[in-house]
């Protein structure tokens, strides 16, 4: 069995007619570093994202998943270092549902961590000059729901697999209306997600 590694990223949400995230997963190559990079995209819709996200993890048992998503308004990778046990959001999702403190899945830890050498992945996307943070939340949206099922599902059927979340600026076309707001291209976020890949897979 090859080597593989799950890159996720959801589709577009918000009114925007592209996401970044997806954008720039699905320009990563095919193999790196020996690693099989296996592209998938998920739906900005709670259980459904989840559903198509296992789907993925029991077909393709990946060594690691690095799930991407949009945080428009920040100007730098944001590595997600906790995931919390909530739905809780005045947005709602692409199918209209906004959940007010719904736990993700019930009787289950209230948080994880990630499992991604986070200081290690800040370090080297510095070295190569991107801007890159920690961040302590990743919300309540579907971009946290997704990160912590994935590490719920580590946590039940496969610890020794990586998993993590990235969030990732807008794209300069998204930011031309909207005033003072940062953007990064989509050839450093591609450059951006090849180097905590290779950070990743070190450690594998």
């Amino acid at each position: 069995m090859s080597k593989k590694i799950l890159a996720a990223a959801f589709e577009p949400f918000g009114g925007e007619s592209i996401n970044p995230a997806l954008e720039a997963v699905m320009r990563l190559p095919d193999e790196i570093d020996g690693f099989k990079v296996v592209k998938t995209q998920l739906p900005v819709v709670y259980r459904k994202s989840i559903d198509v996200l296992y789907e993925a993890l029991k077909n393709e048992k990946p060594l690691a998943v690095i799930s991407v998503g949009q945080a428009g308004g920040q100007p730098d990778i944001r590595i997600e270092r906790v995931a919390i046990n909530i739905d809780d959001t005045a947005n709602p999702d692409n199918d209209g549902a906004k959940p007010v403190d719904i736990p993700i899945y019930e009787g289950a830890p209230a948080a994880y961590f990630a499992t991604f050498p986070i200081k290690c992945i800040i370090s080297n996307l510095k070295e190569h000059g991107i801007p890159a943070s920690i961040s302590n939340s990743a919300g309540t949206y579907v971009c946290n729901h997704v990160m912590y099922a994935t590490l719920h599902y580590a946590a039940q059927h496969q610890p020794d697999m990586k998993a993590g979340f990235v969030h990732i600026p807008f794209l300069p076309s998204q930011a031309i209306d909207k005033s003072n707001t940062p953007s990064m291209s989509a050839e450093i976020v591609v450059d951006a997600l090849e180097i905590i890949i290779k950070t990743v897979v070190q450690g594998i």
